[in-house]
């Protein structure tokens, strides 16, 4: 017999995350029916929502159908009671990030606005004064030479430091949600698992490829909006984007510790590691820039409720961004400008941010997604 441990304050407990209005719902199931990735075993997001009206939350951190979601809006447009099921299955998301953070710093990020913007103005004075203390000069000839005035070696320590940091925080986050979800599966004992099929889903399929957002999420009929401006292609460039210069910087950083190119040294624009570096940059500002406009304008029900994380971890992206193109151009100036160099340390106290925050924000849902979206797709394989 199954025993269900009910936690009689679960249903406040979400509210700090998201503008819900769960006790209007009483459970008709138009939003599992209209909802495009539910399937009759999932059953979702009305079982997600029965969770939290019964404060089963150990049920619905240990739910992968949680995190198969993408938050078209068409259960909220539809819903007969007005119940938001969609921002549920939001706040439902950014609840879990907190229980699965063992430091308490994402339930502080995304129930209180002060600390969201407190802890970014500390984390900016923090990292400018700490590279500035380090600065050296700033030379005036042609390239502009960007690490005499922030030593690389520097950057490159701090970035390790700091991902190992992350890096940690991160497993244990990971670790503490394949425990939940480990509890509701079931496989026949010696069944032999389609591991690899499964990560090829996860990752490539859906989480690259974006199949499911693009195939059945669309909420924009592709004759009333171009491809470029559908939702799915904002979504997939600020991935796209950031997966682009994550992989460029790695690029550069390998060669220097194999002596084939040292950090800084000037590359022409048609450099293919400067042209990955050049096309992810335009993903990334592409697609944030669509983000927020979308979000400002509250273009359809999955932008109509938006937290301080959101807007905080949309802006932080578009700023990396930004700042990095602004690096370009002052790399190809004829001669260097002192606004150049402010611009390399506004960028590092930016992507610092960044990376810190990353088990905390959107990276975190990211991440937690593919886990969920592997378990979902893990199955016994047919002998």
């Amino acid at each position: 017999m199954t025993t269900y441990r009910a936690n009689p304050d679960f249903m406040q407990e979400l509210k700090e995350y998201g503008d819900l209005d769960i006790e209007a719902c009483f459970n008709c199931g138009n939003c599992t029916a209209v909802c495009p990735l539910s399937t009759e075993s999932d059953n979702f997001p009305r079982r997600m929502i029965r969770y939290a009206q019964l404060g089963l939350e150990d049920e619905l951190l240990s739910s992968k159908e949680l995190w198969m979601c993408l938050y078209c809006g068409e259960c909220t447009k539809t819903c007969p009671r007005e119940a938001d099921p969609g921002e549920y299955m939001a706040a439902a998301r950014r609840f879990a990030i907190a229980k699965y953070d063992r430091t308490g710093i994402a339930k502080r990020l995304y129930t209180s606005a002060a600390f969201n913007v407190i802890s970014l103005l500390v984390l900016a004075v923090v990292f400018g004064v700490f590279l500035y203390s380090y600065h050296g000069t700033m030379p005036m000839g042609t390239p502009i030479k960007f690490f005499e005035f922030i030593p690389s070696p520097l950057i490159h320590n701090l970035g390790i430091t700091a991902g190992v940091i992350v890096a940690i925080t991160a497993l244990l986050g990971m670790t503490t949600m394949v425990i939940d979800l480990n509890k509701h599966t079931d496989y026949p004992e010696g069944s032999k698992l389609n591991w690899w099929q499964a990560l090829w889903e996860a990752v490539g399929v859906e989480s690259l490829g974006q199949k499911s957002y693009r195939s059945d999420c669309e909420t924009y009929n592709p004759e009333e909006k171009p491809w470029y401006l559908q939702k799915w292609f904002a979504h997939a460039s600020v991935m796209w984007g950031f997966i682009g210069l994550f992989v460029t910087t790695a690029i550069n950083y390998l060669l220097e510790l194999l002596h084939v190119k040292e950090t800084g040294t000037y590359m022409a624009v048609w450099h293919p590691i400067r042209l990955l570096g050049i096309l992810s940059g335009v993903l990334l500002v592409y697609g944030t820039t669509e983000l927020i406009r979308r979000r400002w304008k509250k273009e359809d029900e999955s932008y109509t409720h938006s937290t301080p994380s959101d807007w905080s971890f949309l802006i932080l992206m578009w700023l990396a961004g930004v700042t990095g193109f602004a690096l370009d151009i002052a790399v190809y100036l004829p001669m260097a400008q002192i606004w150049g160099y402010w611009m390399l340390l506004i960028h590092l106290i930016v992507i610092g941010e960044l990376l810190l925050l990353a088990p905390f924000t959107k990276f975190a849902h990211a991440v937690y997604r593919i886990i969920a979206l592997y378990f979902y797709a893990l199955k016994p394989v047919k002998e």
